[in-house]
């Protein structure tokens, strides 16, 4: 059974930091891509970073950058968010997702449950 499990969200100020964390199972997690996605009220959602299975190279949205750093650990089978410099539009709903297009062209997506990061005075 797939899974993916989100943790590190809640009330920050703004300015301040969290640290979002995803636990994955149920899958080869060392292949897979691995990113971050937000949703706010009333908005689709949208990719925040991105990292691959190596972890060598990621990819960050603008609104982010410089900001946010992700990252993982193979071992543990875990992807996580930096988050520092918060700002009120970084609330959102933040997901974990995995991605992988298998040689066949067969692509498997991942998505959690998502955790609430909201940045409020």
């Amino acid at each position: 059974q797939v899974q993916l499990v989100e943790s590190g969200g809640g009330l920050v100020q703004p300015g301040g930091s969290l640290r979002l964390s995803c636990a994955a199972s149920g899958f080869t997690f060392s292949i897979y891509t691995m990113s971050w996605y937000r949703q706010a009220p009333g908005k689709e959602r949208e990719p925040v970073a991105t990292i691959t299975p190596g972890g060598d190279i990621t990819n960050y949205a603008d609104s982010v950058k410089g900001r946010f750093t992700i990252s993982r650990d193979n071992v543990k089978k875990t992807v996580y968010l930096q988050m520092n410099s918060l700002k009120p539009e970084d609330t959102a709903v933040y997901f974990c997702n995995g991605d992988i297009i298998r040689p066949d062209a067969t692509r498997y997506r991942y998505w959690g449950q998502g955790t609430q990061v909201t940045v409020s005075s």
